[in-house]
């Protein structure tokens, strides 16, 4: 994969140039509108869209590898990650450029007159992420009415840029290709190759969690630390949520190229994702996990309380992620409140969903006897679990959305950057003695962009 790979000074030359420009976030509902009936024209655009914001993202993630406080970024592990993504942006940095005909590339410009992608919202989730460590507390400078950053200035949008302001949004990602009757054949070509570059770098990041987990217990091993600091924590947030926005584009755009369209679907994004449908699925598999990690017969019940067709806008896998971890949770402290005893009768963890003008908003509430007050901050630590092995499996490399009964300290600091990201939120309200009621915050207008640092 990326054994043996190392940064030349080259290589760090570019990686700081490129990290020198600000992120531009997209939103879901931008996404959606972009990517209904593609043509291989706005196909193209996208994949240029993406050799321009994927180097600058990965290249943000280097160099704050290389940043990371009291010796973190020294460990074995966090090195093998920052490899992996100083890799990934040589792959694309390298891409080459397609070369069009004039008139090609002079459509590929022009912005379309109606019909625009419409303006996104600064996300909610800014105020709860750090300042970045070049000390910023203000947010203007990622989000711009136009916002820097790179390209070659012929539209391909691959190279270095001696240019310092972005185009505008809709001029990047969303021309008016309907103009285009006949795209020439190496357009499709392009964007299948492009494709297949994002497919190998989205494989070698799949055991980015547990590489990076397994990396801060390097740490913790090597410095004798209980818990991790402030300021680890929220490298953590940053890393992970910009993991999620990666990970989310390369997702999207290999859909939208390389799987047949469907009536719901745009992309991976589900334009009419079932609530109902989604949190069942969630819950039968975290009671599959409960059972068979307890070898129960039957585990605890879990009653749902939802419209049966309320939808809307969103990533389903984001969504089940979300319920999965947060029921396995429920399950785990009820069954260990009541143990296993043959005759034991466990009380209903509660599930209800309710639609809002802003938010769709789910509760999951259990009986397990809650979270005492002083450790509820601790409970978003990474790296803080109940359990008593924090071992991290060696099978548990392959993504985000496979995971133990418990495993080690991510499920609710992960949880809660999926919901975040999309402009949503996730609170725990804990009654010490009881139970625990969470709440997964879902926006429903879907105009959030990401929260970029």
């Amino acid at each position: 994969m990326s054994a043996g790979f190392r940064i030349s000074s080259a290589l760090w030359d570019k990686i700081h140039h490129f990290a020198s420009f600000p992120q531009t976030g997209v939103s879901l509902q931008q996404m959606v509108l972009f990517g209904q009936n593609p043509s291989q024209g706005t196909l193209l655009k996208a994949s240029q869209f993406l050799a321009e914001e994927l180097p600058v993202r990965l290249a943000h993630r280097v160099k704050e590898l290389s940043e990371l406080p009291h010796g973190l970024g020294e460990m074995p592990s966090i090195k093998k990650v920052q490899n992996w993504y100083a890799q990934s942006f040589e792959e694309l940095v390298d891409f080459p450029p397609i070369t069009l005909p004039p008139d090609i590339r002079q459509a590929l410009m022009s912005p379309r007159t109606n019909n625009s992608l419409p303006e996104s919202t600064p996300n909610p989730s800014l105020r709860h992420l750090e300042p970045d460590s070049d000390g910023h507390t203000s947010f203007s400078h990622l989000y711009g009415a136009t916002t820097n950053a790179l390209t070659n200035g012929n539209g391909n949008g691959n190279g270095f840029n001696k240019l310092k302001l972005r185009v505008p949004m809709d001029r990047r990602y969303y021309a008016d290709t309907n103009t285009v009757v006949r795209w020439p054949p190496q357009v499709q070509d392009y964007n299948k190759r492009f494709t297949k570059v994002l497919e190998t770098i989205k494989s070698r990041h799949d055991p980015t969690v547990t590489t990076v987990a397994q990396g801060v217990l390097e740490w913790k091993r090597m410095q004798n630390a209980r818990n991790i600091g402030l300021d680890i924590q929220a490298w953590l947030d940053r890393f992970y949520m910009s993991r999620i926005g990666i990970r989310f584009l390369i997702g999207q755009h290999v859909a939208l190229n390389s799987e047949q369209a469907h009536e719901d679907y745009v992309g991976i994004i589900c334009t009419k994702a079932n609530v109902h449908d989604i949190v069942l699925e969630a819950i039968e598999n975290a009671r599959f996990v409960c059972e068979e990690h307890y070898a129960m017969f039957r585990g605890p019940p879990v009653q749902l309380i939802c419209p049966p067709h309320l939808t809307f806008p969103y990533v389903p896998g984001h969504l089940s992620h979300i319920c999965f971890e947060l029921l396995k949770n429920s399950l785990r402290a009820v069954v260990e409140r009541y143990g296993l005893a043959d005759d034991v009768v466990y009380p209903a963890i509660k599930v209800v969903v309710v639609e809002g003008k802003e938010d769709i908003t789910i509760k999951i509430s259990d009986e397990g006897g809650g979270i005492s007050r002083s450790a509820v901050p601790l409970i978003w630590t990474y790296m803080y679990t109940t359990m008593e092995s924090q071992a991290i499996d060696n099978d548990f490399q392959t993504n985000d959305f496979k995971a133990p009964m418990a495993g080690f300290g991510y499920g609710l600091p992960l949880s809660r950057l999926y919901a975040r990201y999309f402009g949503g939120d996730l609170r725990l309200i804990a009654m010490d003695g009881f139970g625990t009621d969470v709440y997964i915050h879902l926006n429903r207008l879907s105009s959030s962009r990401e929260p970029l640092l």
